[in-house]
């Protein structure tokens, strides 16, 4: 038996940019995706905190340190600058797997700076501490 879970989560990052008429996806900055394991094109959920709306779509990798979390092609429509949003990735496990699987998660503040974060070795400054 396999199980769905959690593997990793963005929690609270804001929106620094929408490009309508980009072909499509999430941009995010590559050092954040590094750390929660996410992949470049990669699927990820998206919930909106704003607005309520969900959506999938995939990542790629904007610059390092720069906080980036861009809507890009349809999913522009989805949300707006400031706005705040969770992203999250599944992945399948066995059931030994999944009896000591930790999901990777950042919560991020208003810059997409690093307030917490869980499952993450080794364990990086955060701001704050």
């Amino acid at each position: 038996m396999y199980l769905t879970l959690l593997k990793s989560k963005i929690h609270r990052a804001t929106v620094t940019g929408a490009s309508l008429h980009y072909e499509g996806s999430l941009t995010l900055s590559s050092d954040l995706a590094a750390l929660v394991g996410l992949h470049e094109y990669e699927k990820i959920l998206v919930a909106n905190l704003n607005n309520g709306a969900r959506f999938e779509t995939y990542v790629i990798y904007g610059e390092p340190r720069e906080g980036q979390i861009e809507l890009n092609g349809a999913t522009a429509h989805l949300g707006k600058i400031g706005d705040r949003i969770t992203i999250m990735n599944f992945a399948r496990y066995s059931a030994e797997e999944a009896a000591t699987h930790q999901p990777r998660i950042l919560i991020l503040d208003g810059k997409n700076q690093i307030l917490r974060q869980q499952g993450i070795q080794p364990r990086l400054k955060v701001v704050g501490q």
